[in-house]
């Protein structure tokens, strides 16, 4: 008989974890880790020096914070605008830049993204996030859930850049249980990547048809006016 397989809230965590490490590594060109002790704590905050934080609902509530230190949150902005090709003189200073704010919500933005992605697929249920926001502080916050969660539970995790500066996660959420039922088949993985391209190339193949269309009919009227003028209408 198959042992029953349950997936709990620190699966769940582990999981993010695992986001937040895989995006920013890809992203920045990097090496992102996180520590292998969890925290547990009893109030989500937003600290100095840029705070960072998203709601989701659906299949279970939750809040998901993220803390970046000055010198952590310079190092993954610079990294990653590096590898998009920005060149360094180019580049915001101060981690108060409203630039440094907006890349970092954006990558907050594509952790959430590939977290849902992957709940969806293994767990079977359906999460929505409300849009990252990032805030620029000098003082703590606390920061919670607006609904009250279902015996809910906060942790804290540490992550360290390629340089060794840290910041932290902080997690709470529904105190929650997947029971795996029956086999199923996850849905196929997918290359956002080539996704895109190959959107990109139908779109420029869309393009060029039209362009040749266009041309082809401009040939035809100037060819129908020379005509009329040959016949002096």
């Amino acid at each position: 008989m198959q042992s029953t397989v349950s997936v709990t809230t620190d699966d769940i965590l582990l999981k993010l974890c695992h986001s937040v490490s895989h995006v920013l590594s890809n992203t920045t060109h990097s090496q992102i880790t996180h520590a292998g002790m969890v925290q547990s704590i009893t109030k989500t905050c937003l600290k100095p020096d840029l705070g960072c934080f998203s709601i989701f609902d659906g299949g279970f509530s939750g809040l998901v914070v993220i803390n970046f230190s000055a010198p952590s949150a310079l190092e993954i902005y610079r990294e990653y605008m590096l590898n998009m090709g920005m060149p360094e003189a180019e580049l915001a200073i101060s981690h108060t830049s409203d630039e440094v704010a907006n890349v970092m919500g954006e990558l907050m933005n594509q952790i959430l993204g590939d977290f849902i992605n992957k709940i969806s697929k293994e767990l079977q249920t359906s999460i929505s996030q409300s849009q990252p926001k990032m805030l620029t502080i000098n003082k703590e916050l606390t920061i919670s859930v607006d609904t009250n969660l279902d015996e809910g539970v906060a942790r804290r995790v540490s992550f360290k850049t390629q340089s060794n500066h840290v910041f932290y996660l902080e997690f709470a959420m529904d105190k929650t249980e997947f029971i795996k039922l029956s086999e199923f088949e996850s849905d196929d993985e997918f290359d956002l990547d080539e996704l895109l391209a190959e959107h990109g190339q139908l779109l420029a193949s869309d393009a060029k048809d039209k362009k040749d269309h266009k041309v082809a009919v401009t040939q035809q009227n100037t060819d129908a006016d020379d005509l009329l003028s040959e016949l002096g209408l």
